[in-house]
């Protein structure tokens, strides 16, 4: 019985309903998006000008309507979506890596390193994101590429204070000071002591992330300064649908479902992690 009541908090984590609605919302939209290439080969251009701003759930062959173009609403959403969810993933996966080995030096270190890396952290974070946005793709260029890495410079600061803030709760730890008196060397403690203690919170802070890149992306895109029109994306399609929105609201509605229920999901994945590996609330051990 004891037993039972043990294991049933852990079950209750993998039956909560964020988990469900997380995986349904998010995870559906990636599985979409991965089998795009197969369910729509054209790639969301195929025009069929006779058909132009069909309104939705009127055909079958087009059952979310046609852009202004011909094109098939529901294929741009789905294509679009790998442009969005690609930005997101990759540009987070950048920014974890480059910030949290900035946190690590900077924490572990102490000295000359923190103060210098700090700083520079605090100097970036005091530059208005869509100032540096803007100043930073006028003179790279619009692109895929230039998104990710714009993100990457922009958001590994988080990551590197969050870091160093657990890395400055560890370095004293008993455990810590064993290591060192036993002479391990302060590549191996920093890399199998104390980064698998800082995961938990960088983990949950990613997947939130994402979310919050896949609207970034979006954003910009809508302004002008993100991917290639000609290329399908969720913000793409809002900025080419906005001046259709009382004749065929459909154009810049859909993707903009999309970007809400994957943003949500993603959201709630995060929620029910930051549950799952930190119940207590705390940040670090």
């Amino acid at each position: 019985m004891a037993a039972a009541q043990a294991v049933s908090p852990a079950r209750r984590h993998f039956r909560s309903l964020e988990l469900v609605l997380g995986l349904i919302l998010a995870g559906g939209m990636g599985v979409a998006v991965l089998f795009s290439g197969f369910l729509f080969p054209d790639g969301g251009e195929s025009m069929d000008l006779m058909a132009r701003l069909t309104p939705p759930f009127q055909s079958l062959a087009h059952p979310l309507g046609t852009d202004p173009l011909g094109r098939d609403v529901l294929a741009r959403v789905i294509v679009g979506g790998k442009i969005s969810l690609t930005v997101g993933v990759l540009s987070v996966l950048g920014a974890v890596i480059l910030g949290t080995l900035v946190g690590l030096v900077a924490g572990y270190y102490r000295g000359i390193a923190e103060i210098l890396l700090m700083r520079f952290a605090d100097i970036q974070l005091a530059l208005p994101f869509i100032l540096l946005a803007i100043m930073f793709l006028a003179i790279l260029g619009t692109g895929v590429d230039k998104i990710i890495f714009f993100m990457i410079v922009a958001q590994w600061v988080q990551y590197a204070r969050l870091v160093r803030g657990s890395v400055l709760a560890l370095r004293e730890r008993e455990f810590i000071l064993s290591a060192r008196a036993i002479g391990v060397g302060n590549g191996r403690i920093i890399f199998t002591h104390i980064l698998p203690n800082v995961l938990g919170p960088i983990v949950i802070l990613m997947t939130l992330q994402v979310a919050n890149n896949i609207l970034l992306e979006s954003s910009l895109t809508f302004l002008g300064l993100g991917v290639d029109p000609l290329i399908p994306s969720w913000g793409g399609m809002l900025a080419d649908g906005r001046t259709y929105l009382q004749t065929a609201w459909w154009v810049s509605v859909f993707p903009g479902l999309a970007i809400m229920f994957t943003v949500l999901g993603l959201n709630l994945l995060g929620d029910w992690l930051r549950d799952l590996l930190d119940p207590t609330g705390q940040t670090s051990k």
